[in-house]
């Protein structure tokens, strides 16, 4: 057993409401004390956590920071991704985006063709629209990543033919063109970086992959918008 690896779940799970006591920790993992406390030292040290007066407090990016080194030390991907909520990927992918100069809305929800449709997290910049599908599994067949991706690119689509649309306030209907990129937020690295051109990017690697987008966006899968020609 790593006790590293342990300690580390313990958090996770029992940080997934708020703060902690380090007494709750000591409940639930059986192991010494010193040890436990050593520990918390070592991670707060390490930047994952925050530890005053016996209470622990974990924000939700350094939440994933932990998900990832417990993956890293052995931990069941699917044992980790159960303590983690769907919204920390979103407010993960947001603050990102937000760093990188995008105006973000979260859960777009919309109608095309009939069909109700929702992108996790959609980020404007011009000429680039991202479009983010936040999916916190590691390991996935060929097959089911096929299909992740041509739901998520589907989605896009959508979202970029249904614009403009008075129910969606994105700020690329008001430009001229737009570039409508599908992107797949995964917590782990996967077999697959791309999957018929479309970005499967690792939650800890997503401010690099956005800082040099902009260079690459011609390589990767994206739907033109020209808002020009509906005038």
């Amino acid at each position: 057993m790593s006790v590293e690896r342990e300690v580390l779940i313990s958090l996770l799970k029992l940080t997934q409401n708020g703060a902690v006591l380090i007494e709750n920790v000591n409940n639930d993992i059986r192991l010494p004390r010193d040890v436990i406390g050593m520990l918390l030292e070592k991670f707060q040290n390490d930047d994952l956590l925050n530890l005053q007066g016996g209470v622990i407090n974990i924000t939700r990016d350094k939440r994933l920071k932990m998900a990832v080194k417990a993956v890293s030390l052995g931990a069941d991907v699917e044992r980790v991704s159960s303590f983690l909520r769907w919204q920390e990927f979103e407010d993960v992918a947001a603050v990102a985006l937000e760093k990188n100069g995008y105006r973000v809305v979260e859960n777009v929800r919309f109608k095309h063709e009939g069909k109700r449709w929702e992108i996790d997290v959609v980020g404007c910049k011009k000429p680039l629209v991202v479009c983010i599908d936040c999916k916190h599994w590691s390991r996935v067949a060929p097959s089911a990543l096929k299909r992740i991706v041509d739901a998520q690119m589907q989605r896009v689509q959508a979202l970029a033919e249904s614009l403009p649309n008075i129910a969606v306030e994105l700020e690329c209907a008001k430009w001229d063109k737009a570039k409508f990129v599908p992107v797949v937020l995964s917590l782990m690295q996967t077999r697959f970086k791309f999957y018929d051109n479309v970005p499967i990017v690792p939650v800890l690697q997503l401010q690099d992959f956005l800082s040099q987008l902009p260079a690459y966006t011609e390589s990767l899968k994206y739907f033109l918008k020209d808002f020009n020609h509906l005038a």
